[in-house]
């Protein structure tokens, strides 16, 4: 049974899944650069866009960790899970986590940043199982 509240734990998730998202959109970027896409700049202006509003997110972030004595750091990693050390107010957590999910909940982050942010959606929450 995990000692660290939902929200916090949610936050110790966003730690690894936001820089997943801009690794993606920096590659993205790439490639949209090398395409022949007939007209790239408003896809790459998007695409810059959201990183920025991506690491706003994340600066804020690790400034909440940072006060609140939280960090996370990667353990292990194999072809099917992830495992990540959580450190929450002296407490330390093992979680590990289905790769295939990561990617599906990053992807989901990636589709809220692109599209929902400028609807007003909420984020999408990542409904992992936690061990």
């Amino acid at each position: 049974m995990t000692k660290i509240p939902t929200e916090d734990r949610d936050r110790l998730e966003n730690a690894f899944y936001l820089p997943m998202v801009l690794k993606v959109l920096e590659r993205d970027q790439i490639v949209i650069e090398k395409s022949g896409v007939k007209l790239p700049r408003p896809y790459i202006e998007l695409i810059e866009e959201t990183m920025i509003a991506v690491q706003r997110e994340l600066v804020t972030l690790k400034k909440y960790m940072r006060d609140h004595g939280m960090k996370v750091v990667k353990l292990k990693s194999d072809e099917a899970f992830t495992m990540y050390l959580f450190v929450y107010k002296g407490y330390e957590e093992q979680h590990n986590y289905f790769n295939p999910r990561i990617r599906n909940h990053v992807e989901n982050l990636l589709r809220y940043y692109l599209i929902g942010r400028l609807k007003s959606m909420s984020p999408p929450s990542s409904g992992l199982i936690r061990s």
